[in-house]
């Protein structure tokens, strides 16, 4: 919404020193967004007067139309005498007035005139057009022509107010009165005390039945039409400058007498109107609902197939507009010119329903001032005085005549009132107002307030907005000042702090990225073609998803039941845009329905839904275990100087799934296995022993050529995936703080010849169980395989570190731990000592 301040001071007894920017800091303070002030006029001095071309002569053999004329422009030259100019316009004649800039003058963006010799002509001066002077688009293109009333010498700047300030402001949807000058004054007189001269404070006569016929067959939609009459207009009647000015600093260009004064009544009260030509009207005017595959050609020229929500405005013939959006082709003001041809009008002033006009602005794709102000919420009280001020303006300007009929169809309603205690501003705000500031402030907004410590607070027709206790604590929070709330930290209650499932989570987060992997948040949805690409099988846990009523894509209308989709599209954005080495990880929810979950249920808004409500609410969801998953591609260590390096494999995705399981402070079981989307014969299972009992928590390994195929992923991508819930069941106790021995480690190898079907993970397992409590780690650090070994044989070499916390141990200490762990080994697994 544009605001000239020279507008805003008819309303508002501002000081007379205040600027734009005194006034945008006055109402930002209250709340409004104002994004800036535009001065116009800056730099423009004179003289720039009113003139009147006497001659006009056609000046031949050049390659544009030139004319050399004289104008009169009275004392204002300090000689009397006829105006010698060179202009190249054609949209003006002999006897015109003009606006006429003289030698010594400066228009906007410091263009300094002087006399100038040009096409064999001296030009003393310019004819201007409202492009030259910064007066915005008039819709002529061309030289200002001005009325006849207006004597040659004439301060043109005062008289087209070419020097003002616009302040530019950003109206948010529930501030719907602000898209007006009374809603911006109202604000103005209480940021600066004074009071408002509200322009809606009108004598409109009572409505009688002589006024237009008007049917409402859908009250619920328009609650309130009002109809008004003017004859007699005057055919050849033009705006006045000063409402075209108006309403050119407002942002609107004046098309005819007629539509400028709908529209500056819109832009003053913030009531939309529309005028029709009732020559064109057949019958009475009717407000309906369409019926389907009705038609209406709107002023846009648009042929628009209406829907059956739509409210339309009607007469004998059908839709003749599309309520609170756009008026129809059929009934609209014939214009001529600046002037207009309709010399009867009939004046509508309605009030509709916000949804109903914003879904039909939406619905079919119509943004209209009228549209945007009526799904804000418009005063439904101010239709009489517009419409009446409407009549009045066409009466002054056109020479019309009211007829004494005056239409109005309300459905009654009564005011809406709130109940609030006097002391809730305070609680919201943590601020003592006092009631007398509270009440004090309520009035200023326009609210009736009675009570003493239980108001009851009658809400102004013109705030819509206004609906419940907060409402009225953030208008008394607001005038009384945002900067004056004091910043205070919240103080939470000794014992409370993050829960072990949210340390968890934020200890896996920091160990992922301690191991070099970037996190990826990625949105939770997915599709069934990305689940195809995974290979998974029909009857796939992974395929059964929630389904979305209204997905934000097609492609993708369910929860995701997986991380690596999300994962796999960022590692393809990455790796496409030249990051070939990469490591991502993802900490987040996934969603398994089971099938059992119960009847959603709605829960209330008015209070606080009892426990009952809410179980019942959790009995509906599915099933959101929060998963980690990491997806490795490219070198995993680079080469340099210091070596060479190395490529991903699925190893690292292993230790991936270790290094989250430390977190948790479980040590995983690792298995061969074969699991979609991996590599049949590079996947691990990831174990843990969860109530006693060893179970799935995950997966990790190398991706299959399809699948990497199917994503568009480098070859050898490799992944991991694991479920911090089971994780953190499996923890059977506290996590301890790492021990650190004052004493030495002793370090044993140990290299063993098993079978190849026997898994590294069971030898480790019989290691550990055999060399008891000295044993602090054990690494496998090599796997041979070779004929010397005999085939279907291979060679895991283990490193055991022992070491005591109360002593140093000797040598045949470590060594006979060293020899139970072997011992162990070859009974539980058949492993032979190799070399012995």
């Amino acid at each position: 919404m544009r605001a000239p301040l020279s507008w805003l001071r008819e309303y508002v007894d501002l000081p007379a020193g205040e600027t734009g920017r005194d006034v945008q800091a006055e109402l930002i303070a209250a709340g409004l967004e104002v994004e800036r002030v535009e001065q116009l006029g800056t730099g423009l001095t004179g003289p720039l007067v009113v003139g009147q071309v006497l001659t006009i002569e056609e000046l031949e053999g050049f390659r544009k139309p030139i004319r050399f004329c004289t104008v009169d422009v009275g004392q204002a030259n300090g000689t009397g005498e006829p105006q010698e100019i060179v202009c190249g316009a054609r949209n003006f004649s002999v006897g015109d007035k003009v606006v006429v800039v003289l030698p010594g003058a400066v228009l906007p963006g410091d263009f300094a005139i002087a006399a100038r010799k040009t096409y064999g002509k001296t030009s003393h001066g310019m004819i201007c057009s409202g492009e030259e002077l910064g007066m915005g688009d008039d819709g002529t293109h061309g030289i200002i022509v001005l009325p006849q009333e207006y004597e040659p010498g004439t301060d043109a700047i005062e008289l087209l107010e070419l020097v003002d300030e616009v302040l530019d402001i950003a109206v948010t949807p529930d501030r719907g009165y602000c898209l007006s000058m009374r809603g911006i004054a109202r604000e103005l007189a209480t940021a600066y005390g004074l009071p408002l001269r509200d322009p809606a404070l009108l004598d409109v006569p009572a409505p009688n039945s002589y006024g237009y016929p008007v049917q409402v067959a859908d009250p619920a939609a328009c609650d309130r039409f009002t109809a008004r009459t003017v004859t007699g207009l005057d055919a050849e009647a033009r705006s006045p400058i000063w409402l075209q000015r108006r309403l050119q600093k407002a942002g609107m260009r004046p098309v005819s007498l007629t539509v400028d004064i709908t529209n500056y009544v819109m832009l003053e009260l913030g009531q939309p109107l529309h005028a029709y030509d009732r020559t064109r009207i057949q019958g009475a005017i009717g407000v309906r609902r369409a019926e389907p595959g009705e038609k209406l050609t709107t002023l846009d020229g648009t042929k628009r197939v209406l829907d059956a929500e739509d409210l339309v405005i009607t007469d004998d013939r059908g839709p003749i507009g599309l309520a609170g959006v756009m008026g129809g082709a059929e009934t609209e003001i014939a214009d001529h010119g600046a002037a207009t041809s309709s010399t009867e009008v009939v004046i509508e002033a309605a009030h509709f329903d916000p949804i109903v006009v914003a879904r039909a602005a939406r619905r079919h794709k119509l943004s209209s001032e009228a549209a945007k102000r009526f799904e804000r919420g418009v005063d439904p009280q101010a239709a009489s005085a517009a419409a009446q001020r409407t009549v009045d303006l066409l009466v002054l300007l056109a020479g019309g005549t009211a007829e004494a009929g005056v239409t109005e169809v309300v459905t009654p309603s009564g005011p809406h009132t709130i109940a609030m205690r006097a002391d809730h501003p305070d609680r919201v705000a943590g601020v003592r107002y006092g009631r007398e500031s509270v009440v004090r402030r309520l009035q200023q907004v326009g609210c009736d307030v009675y009570g003493q410590d239980e108001l009851i607070v009658t809400v102004p027709s013109w705030r819509p907005d206004l609906t419940d206790p907060n409402d009225l604590a953030e208008e008394v929070i607001r005038l009384e000042g945002y900067e004056n709330l004091p910043s205070t930290l919240p103080q939470p209650p000794a014992g409370r702090g993050l829960t072990e499932r949210q340390r968890l989570h934020r200890r896996v987060g920091r160990a992922l990225a301690g191991a070099g992997y970037v996190e990826a948040l990625n949105y939770p949805f997915v599709g069934d073609e990305a689940l195809n690409h995974l290979g998974l099988e029909a009857d796939d846990p992974r395929r059964t998803a929630v389904r979305l009523v209204n997905p934000l894509s097609d492609t993708e209308p369910a929860l995701r039941t997986t991380l690596l989709p999300g994962l796999f599209a960022a590692l393809r954005r990455n790796d496409g845009r030249g990051e070939h080495d990469l490591a991502l990880f993802e900490t987040g929810l996934v969603f398994r329905p089971t099938g059992d979950e119960a009847t959603p249920v709605r829960l209330p808004v008015d209070r606080r839904p009892t426990d009952e409500e809410i179980a019942a609410l959790d009995a509906a969801l599915p099933r959101q275990p929060r998963r980690a998953a990491v997806v490795l591609a490219g070198a995993r260590e680079q080469t340099g100087w210091w070596g060479q390096g190395r490529p991903a494999t699925w190893a690292d995705a292993v230790e991936a799934g270790r290094t989250v399981a430390r977190e948790a402070g479980v040590e995983l079981i690792v298995r061969q296995d074969q699991h979609a989307p991996y590599h049949p014969g590079r996947c691990a299972a990831l174990l843990a022993v969860v109530d006693g009992q060893e179970t799935l928590v995950g997966n990790a390994g190398e991706l299959h050529p399809r699948v990497t195929k199917a994503f568009g992923l480098p070859e050898r991508t490799c992944a991991m995936e694991i479920e911090l819930d089971l994780l953190e069941r499996a923890r059977t106790g506290a996590l301890q703080a790492p021990h650190v021995s004052a004493f030495p480690v002793a370090t044993q190898d140990v290299a063993l010849v098993v079978d190849a079907s026997v898994a590294a993970a069971d030898v480790e397992a019989a290691l550990k169980a055999g060399a008891g409590e000295l044993l602090e780690s054990l690494r496998l650090f090599d796997v041979f395989t070779g004929e010397q070994l005999g085939e279907g044989k291979k060679s895991l070499a283990y490193a055991l570190r022992f070491r005591a916390d109360d002593r140093t141990l000797t040598a045949e200490e470590a060594s006979a731990a060293r020899e139970a762990a072997v011992r162990s080994a070859v009974e539980r697994t058949g492993a032979v000592l190799r070399g012995a």
